[in-house]
């Protein structure tokens, strides 16, 4: 058989596949790179070279747009981070259980933005005066039934809550949140921030600096146990 009868009978994905196997084929014919034509949108066609310059410069784009979007994360994060510092220390500064969740309650609304900020206590706070923020709840209550898979996870929720739920958290309000974060506080009871806005919280944020809010705010009440 004759090589220009081989080559008659390539076929198109033959040579597709040849090319896979040898990428570096350009690198003997350099000249085809200016010959070749790369179909583009509205009919129009370019070199494979200016083809593979564009790519090029829309990968580089794209790396732009995720540099930047890693930035505003990191960002975000670092001041996530200080103002959970803050908190945990506030909590450090309160010299009391009462002090503990007041400090609790005012840190979350202001530096956190929560709109409904509220806590359950399965002890009622020993000297506390009545807050609307503050409830107590016995552990066996039977209203911290819909709870008791939180309880025994250990894990914040966020997103949407059962009506169940936001009864118990809310009360009166509960008609009002649309969205919720609700972190257990080991050993006292539960912290929970409500939003007026549905997608404020959903349920795949980030949970670590909601753990360490939730860890440092079971460590301060620790304290003044008993």
């Amino acid at each position: 058989m004759t090589e220009q009868a081989i080559r008659r009978d390539l076929t198109t994905f033959e040579v597709a596949a040849y090319l896979r196997r040898n990428p570096d084929f350009l690198a003997s014919f350099p000249e085809l790179a200016f010959v070749l034509t790369v179909p583009r949108e509205h009919g129009a066609s370019t070199t494979l070279a200016s083809y593979q310059l564009e790519v090029l410069r829309d990968k580089n784009r794209a790396l732009h747009r995720r540099l930047g979007d890693l930035v505003a994360i990191a960002q975000e994060n670092e001041q996530l981070m200080v103002r959970v510092h803050a908190y945990t220390l506030a909590l450090m500064r309160a010299g009391d259980a009462q002090a503990t969740l007041t400090s609790t309650y005012a840190v979350l609304s202001e530096d956190f933005h929560g709109e409904l900020v509220r806590i359950v206590l399965f002890e009622p706070a020993p000297a506390m005066a009545a807050e609307p923020w503050l409830t107590a709840v016995e552990r066996e209550s039977p209203a911290l039934a819909p709870f008791r898979e939180f309880l025994v996870t250990g894990e914040p929720l966020c997103g949407r809550l059962l009506p169940e739920k936001l009864d118990v958290l809310f009360g009166a309000e509960s008609e009002a949140v649309r969205s919720a974060v609700l972190l257990p506080i080991p050993g006292h009871g539960m912290l929970a921030i409500g939003s007026r806005d549905a997608n404020r919280f959903h349920p795949g944020m980030g949970t670590m600096f909601l753990k360490l809010i939730s860890e440092a705010t079971a460590a301060a009440l620790t304290r003044y146990r008993g």
